[in-house]
């Protein structure tokens, strides 16, 4: 596994220690590279050192968690939220968290979070400056699109990706929109079989049509028809599982 430059941002000096003294002892693939206890000093280290991971308190004073991320919007590192709030989760998916701990940290559940982040880091080292390759053979096959009058027959290869919106899905092509009555988890489900690739909640993409993918917040592809969809960092891994 790839090593880890990583930093602490906790207002409370015990938790930090806590941290400190789990990923000394069981993660020695990170190293630590500072700490800081409130969302302005924290900016100030993260912008200093520009760690792969920062390990993040969700309440502090003088703001939080989410006001700290805000402040970085270009920002290529991975985020654990570490909190003893459970009501954050949502909002640390939002801001792309790749892993949210809950106080007192499970020392098997920080090493999850670690080896996550690394294995992300490292296909993302390897995948930089090559040519995309994706581990797939060639779609082929049929999915049927139910409709009010019947249903429509559509290739499968045809499908660039899929888009949530709330019980409905929209289905791009090359050249229109198809909207139809299902989830997007009833697609994700139908084409499990194929390569495609859940890489958001809101999105679902054939991992054939994938031509770039950009580091960031979260990250996001380009596909072969120009267009750029986010990929959340807890999808990373199943995305990139796909590439050579």
């Amino acid at each position: 596994m790839v090593e880890l430059k990583a930093v602490i941002v906790e207002d409370e000096a015990n938790s930090r220690e806590i941290l400190r003294n789990y990923l000394t002892k069981y993660c020695g693939g990170v190293q630590l590279l500072g700490e800081a206890d409130n969302v302005d000093e924290g900016l100030k280290l993260i912008q200093k050192n520009n760690p792969d991971l920062v390990f993040l308190d969700v309440e502090m004073p003088f703001g939080n968690a989410f006001d700290l991320l805000d402040k970085i919007p270009n920002r290529t590192f991975e985020t654990v939220f570490v909190t003893a709030y459970n009501q954050y989760a949502m909002d640390a998916l939002n801001h792309h968290a790749a892993y949210y701990l809950m106080k007192p940290i499970n020392i098997d559940e920080l090493i999850k979070a670690v080896d996550y982040v690394s294995e992300i880091k490292q296909k993302e080292n390897a995948l930089e400056g090559q040519v995309l390759n994706a581990n797939t053979a060639q779609v082929s096959g049929k999915i049927t699109l139910p409709q009010q009058d019947g249903f429509q027959v559509l290739e499968v290869g045809d499908i660039y990706f899929c888009k949530a919106d709330d019980n409905y899905t929209e289905i791009y092509l090359e050249k229109k929109k198809i909207v139809v009555s299902k989830t997007l988890k009833y697609f994700e489900d139908a084409l499990k079989s194929y390569a495609f690739a859940r890489i958001h909640k809101s999105y679902l993409v054939n991992v054939a049509e994938v031509v770039k993918y950009k580091k960031g917040k979260g990250g996001s592809v380009v596909l072969s028809n120009g267009k750029e969809l986010s990929v959340s960092a807890s999808k990373k891994r199943n995305l990139l599982s796909y590439f050579q």
